[in-house]
């Protein structure tokens, strides 16, 4: 989330707006379809210990991206993802119809993802606002250091943050350390 929102960007989730009266399916179609770029980790593929079964949100999410993409309007056509696993060729194993298409691996290392994150975004957007992978990392070090000071200062449980209460605080990170770093 810190790469997006310190490249710049939004970040968009089914977790955003809690309202039980719009399934999670429906909160994903309309964020895929008011979302031009998307990010997509493969690596959560362990087994739940309740039922030994992996969770394949992210592969789901990824399927409906792609539907858009090929099957929707012009709009739709223009979308742009990046998508993310823990070793470049390992999601071959339990999804093999994404042969071929540029995976970047990650190793489960927050900054390597935060990295190759802002690089999606200037080349997908070409925005020339978006800070350096230098840049971005510092900040989000600083960021991530500071959290449980940040989230107190705030009145939240640095533990246990709502999606939304973490895009604020990002969001105001980024800007206040603007003049710094980004």
């Amino acid at each position: 989330m810190f790469g997006v929102i310190g490249c710049g960007f939004r970040v968009r989730c089914a977790r955003e707006m809690d309202d039980a009266a719009e399934t999670r399916i429906e909160k994903l179609y309309r964020i895929i379809e008011q979302s031009r770029y998307s990010i997509h980790d493969l690596s959560r593929t362990e087994l739940d210990v309740a039922n030994n079964l992996p969770r394949f949100n992210m592969p789901l999410e990824l399927g409906l991206f792609l539907g858009a993409k090929r099957f929707g309007d012009d709009d739709q056509k223009q979308k742009k993802c990046m998508i993310q696993d823990t070793e470049q060729y390992r999601f071959q194993q339990f999804i093999s119809d994404l042969a071929g298409m540029d995976i970047k691996a990650h190793d489960g290392n927050p900054r390597r993802m935060v990295g190759h994150i802002r690089d999606f975004l200037v080349t997908a957007s070409r925005r020339r606002t978006i800070p350096t992978s230098v840049e971005l990392l510092d900040s989000y070090d600083r960021f991530m250091a500071g959290l449980p000071a940040i989230a107190g200062a705030a009145g939240l449980d640095a533990g246990n943050i709502l999606f939304p209460d973490y895009e604020r605080l990002a969001q105001a990170w980024v800007k206040a350390d603007h003049g710094r770093a980004i």
